[in-house]
């Protein structure tokens, strides 16, 4: 099977084709682009950062430890030095490593989210988020031509390398903190601290957000986070479906609400003390109305097309600009590295503020709410209802739906278009957007979006209604268009 490096790097099942050779050829192939002429233009100058110095991090994933040795083992080879994260790490932390390093590049050993058979590597860039599309396009030019060549990867000892200095273990988290102590106010926490949960979901993100609040006299308790690189048998993504320990734990009297981490914590969820789930339309939309209101802050405002129009009701009403982007946080940090972005997310728990590194962070956005929280005086599920009662109602459901042959993304986007509805649960289709698939805009604002993926045959479909009758009726239509794909 051909290794298919996309824009997000690349993830396979582990040991089908995700295995140590198939590693070894990827990570020669970012060698061989990080050293070309051609990695980064940018990069040119006595500031710009050191071309022989990569940053290295992993997950808690089965094996992840190792791949991270093996990657080390490649890079050491080929002439890099490399710091190679002491233990499992939130991608985050390694994307702020890179930057903070003056590296020229990071690889996190991660699969994110996905089912526990995975595993993946993604590859940074050095200003401390996902590589550019023509990076990645450029390691895989790599991957092919070494294969033609049958140039193998170089290898060097794991001990002679440390001896010589070229791998240095390192510890990501104190530089990543005192970071944060900059972003976030803990005066504000410590003036009346939390009795919360946190679910790290067996990730990497354990222990982070109760580490950096020691001191501030919040009451922690955090829940899956051993290690178990089984997720326990479920994917290690927060929503609701997976959250049951934390509901379970909130209901229980174990703390006030709770704050959830992806298995490399780069996506946030919470849960207020009713066990409701908190989506991260809701979290961005009450930090955007929190920064503002609260810490006076401006900027343009970013968000992927799949997410909440809450985000666009307070941009207009703060007189700032709105930008919303294909689904993928590589579009988001675009923005973010041109100009001056007070917040950008993604409706799969991708956020990240102004003054932080252009990636989404789990750790950030869940100590940011704790803030949120401790300034309002108020619990969770009131803020939520306020938020609603102001901006929504907004009720959102997501599904993907299996086609019967794979359909390419142009000729659905077409047939979407033209074949466009007048009205959908009485309210008038206003509006209809390409950006990514099509999207339907409604009167009341309510809206509907279908994505062919590209990948595989799935019509991702997604709905915002200004009620639960709406958003059926906006899914019903939804569903009606993936019947009549044959």
């Amino acid at each position: 099977m051909p290794i298919h490096f996309g824009t997000d790097g690349w993830r396979a099942v582990i040991s089908d084709s995700f295995t140590f050779d198939n590693l070894r050829i990827v990570t020669q192939a970012i060698a061989d682009a990080v050293a070309s002429d051609h990695w980064d233009k940018s990069t040119n100058g006595e500031n710009g950062p050191d071309k022989k110095k990569i940053v290295v991090g992993y997950d808690t994933r089965f094996l992840s430890d190792r791949f991270a040795g093996e990657v080390a083992r490649v890079l050491a080879a080929n002439g890099f030095t490399v710091f190679l994260a002491q233990s499992d790490s939130p991608t985050p932390a390694i994307s702020f490593a890179v930057k903070h390093q003056h590296a020229i590049a990071g690889i996190m050993i991660t699969a994110s989210h996905n089912a526990p058979r995975y595993n993946g590597l993604k590859l940074k860039g050095a200003f401390g988020g996902s590589a550019l599309p023509e990076q990645c396009r450029r390691v895989e030019v790599y991957i092919n031509d070494n294969e033609e060549q049958a140039r193998g990867p170089n290898l060097m000892d794991f001990n002679k390398a440390r001896d010589a200095g070229l791998i240095q273990k390192f510890n990501p988290l104190p530089a990543y903190f005192e970071h944060l102590q900059k972003l976030i106010r803990t005066d504000i926490i410590a003036d009346n601290p939390q009795r919360f949960v946190v679910d790290a979901m067996y990730g990497s993100g354990r222990g982070v957000i109760k580490s950096f609040l020691q001191g501030t006299g919040c009451e922690i308790a955090e829940i899956r986070g051993e290690m178990n690189p089984g997720f326990g048998g479920v994917h290690p993504e927060p929503i609701a479906k997976y959250l049951g320990p934390l509901a379970s734990a909130v209901s229980s009297g174990m703390g006030n609400f709770g704050v959830v981490t992806d298995g490399d914590a780069d996506r946030i969820g919470a849960m207020d003390e009713r066990g409701n789930f908190v989506d991260p339309h809701k979290i961005m939309a009450l930090s955007l109305k929190y920064l503002v209101e609260k810490r006076g802050w401006t900027g343009s405002v970013v968000r992927t097309v799949s997410t909440t129009r809450m985000i666009d009701r307070l941009a207009k009403r703060y007189g700032l600009k709105l930008h919303e982007t294909p689904v993928g946080f590589n579009h988001i940090a675009d923005h973010m590295m041109k100009e001056d972005v007070l917040i950008g997310g993604e409706e799969s728990g991708g956020i990240s503020f102004k003054g932080h590194i252009p990636e989404g962070d789990g750790p950030i956005m869940g100590l940011l709410l704790v803030e949120m929280i401790a300034e309002a005086k108020k619990s969770l599920f009131e803020m939520v209802n306020d938020l609603l009662a102001d901006v929504g109602p907004a009720l959102y459901e997501r599904v993907d739906l299996r086609l019967s042959r794979p359909v390419a993304k142009a000729e659905m986007t077409e047939f979407l278009t033209q074949k466009a509805p007048k009205e959908i649960g009485g309210q008038k289709v206003n509006e209809i957007s390409q950006r990514d698939g099509v999207k339907y805009i409604m009167a009341d604002d309510s809206w509907l979006l279908i994505r062919p993926s590209g990948t595989e045959p799935v019509l991702r479909v997604y709905a915002e209604g200004r009620n639960m009758e709406m958003v059926k009726a906006l899914m019903g239509y939804g569903k009606t268009v993936a019947e009549s794909v044959v």
